[in-house]
């Protein structure tokens, strides 16, 4: 009976597959003929995808990236302006009617809290991060970075992907192109989004763009579990993997029949990867097995259920880390909402009491994740990245007392396989309002990200519409004085 089912749905098929075709047949081999000797690399499994080697011997092996959106001030956490202090409540000289996103700015205005000295470097730190304070000498903290634009979503988009506009491949989607995954029954690349939501542009931040559709990050965090995981009470486990034999057997026909298929090929490579997910992802995101002292060091208890939620995502990236995933996106703060500041970073008029909620909910869990990562060794193949999109200007805002949008000079930094802790490299200004040592830019930072994972990112491209596209465009440096 099963052989005559079998049989009777591929003929089914392939008369269907017959008429669907017949009309554009002569458009598919003129349109092979086009594309010639063009590479098709995506193939049914992730880690086939990849082109398999690195360029050269790597660094690091994974990436963890912190994101905090909203635009986070650099002025009041990471890098120390003593002429700010001095200074406050001066016009900012050569830019007295300055305007900016919001309109017209104001004075210069200090800090609401002091720096202290961190480390056995001496970083001067915000107070507002004491747990963070002490992995100053692990950090190469980059003062100098850059962007293209100042507005939220645009700002976001260009810090994950090199592009403003959306469209375009992820950072995490185009290691995951070139690298692969370690664990092949989970994703290679995930993104953890705030509880508070999604960050601005959504999920044009671990998008696939261009790039063979299964490279798209897959969202998932602790507050947003995988669903549909367990099998159907009425199906046994026979059944149940009689049936995806059989499926794969089609897949696997119509695959060989469609070879440019890419995004045919995806959704098969889709579906089986959750099918090996139902094995492997209860596991993986079972916070339950770990100790109550790792509860006790992320906070994932805290009465502050915003800082409990991101607690309990950081433990999550590191265990996902520990299970080879390649990439993993983790973010802090979500889209701006009706109150500026409420949701994430974006101080615009009150900016003391916004950073006193939202400092509490960031410092403690991502140091801990720090810490854990640093005792299990695992620094050593994990490469970490703290971003945002733009800092903050060094006047308030008038009639405010936050700061307004300032891509002309903000702080990122860089974390463990690869990198040269305890260290500042470039500088804003005197105020904060322009970076002028060693200016630096997103495409600088990615190909500083790639050259630490092996990846010369002038080599890593792909071709797209007549062109060989890249993370950094046409443009970027590693920065090797971060570098060890």
């Amino acid at each position: 009976m099963q052989l005559i089912t079998e049989a009777l749905l591929q003929r089914v098929l392939d008369r269907r597959a017959f008429l669907s075709h017949a009309t554009t047949a002569m458009f598919g081999v003129a349109l092979t003929r086009l594309l010639g000797g063009l590479e098709v690399r995506a193939t049914g499994r992730s880690s086939a995808a990849s082109l398999a080697l690195p360029h050269f011997a790597p660094k690091a092996k994974q990436v963890l990236h912190i994101f905090c959106p909203g635009g986070t001030s650099h002025m009041d956490l990471w890098e120390h302006k003593p002429e700010l202090e001095k200074r406050h409540g001066q016009p900012l000289s050569g830019e007295e009617n300055m305007v900016s996103f919001q309109g017209k700015n104001g004075s210069l205005m200090r800090s609401p809290w002091p720096f202290v000295r961190a480390g056995q470097s001496g970083k001067m730190i915000s107070s507002m991060l004491p747990h963070l304070a002490q992995h100053v000498d692990d950090i190469a903290f980059i003062h100098s970075m850059t962007s293209r634009t100042n507005t939220h979503g645009p700002g976001c988009v260009f810090m994950n992907t090199g592009f403003a506009r959306e469209g375009f491949p992820s950072a995490g989607a185009w290691i995951s192109y070139a690298l692969g995954n370690a664990n092949e029954n989970l994703p290679a690349f995930v993104a953890m989004p705030d509880i508070r939501g999604e960050p601005p542009n959504g999920k044009a931040n671990w998008s696939n763009g261009f790039l063979p559709a299964h490279l798209q990050g897959v969202a998932l965090s602790a507050q947003q579990p995988l669903r549909n995981l367990e099998r159907p009470a009425g199906l046994s486990a026979t059944e149940d993997a009689a049936t995806r034999a059989f499926l794969q057997k089609l897949n696997e026909q119509h695959a060989l029949a469609n070879p440019g298929d890419t995004e045919l090929r995806a959704r098969i490579a889709a579906y089986e990867l959750a099918a090996r997910m139902q094995l492997a992802a209860p596991e993986s995101t079972n916070l339950g097995a770990e100790p109550a002292h790792i509860h006790r060091l992320y906070g994932t208890d805290d009465l502050n259920s915003l800082k409990a939620a991101y607690a309990r995502n950081c433990l999550l990236a590191r265990r996902f880390l520990e299970r080879g995933v390649r990439y993993v996106s983790v973010y802090c703060a979500s889209r701006a909402s009706g109150v500026d500041g409420l949701l994430n970073w974006d101080a615009h008029k009150t900016l003391k009491p916004d950073y006193e909620r939202h400092c509490p909910i960031f410092d403690q869990p991502t140091a801990a994740l720090l810490t854990d990562l640093k005792q299990r060794g695992m620094l050593e193949d994990v490469l970490v990245l703290w971003t945002t999109e733009f800092g903050r200007m060094p006047t308030h805002q008038e009639g405010t007392s936050g700061r307004d949008h300032n891509p002309d000079g903000f702080t990122c930094w860089m974390m463990g396989a690869g990198v040269r802790g305890g260290i500042s490299y470039g500088a804003t200004d005197d105020f904060g309002r322009r970076a002028m040592q060693n200016v630096t830019t997103v495409y600088d930072f990615h190909a500083t990200v790639l050259h630490l994972l092996g990846l010369d990112h002038e080599r890593l491209t792909f071709r797209h519409n007549g062109a060989d596209r890249r993370l950094t465009d046409v443009h970027g440096h590693v920065i090797r004085e971060i570098l060890v």
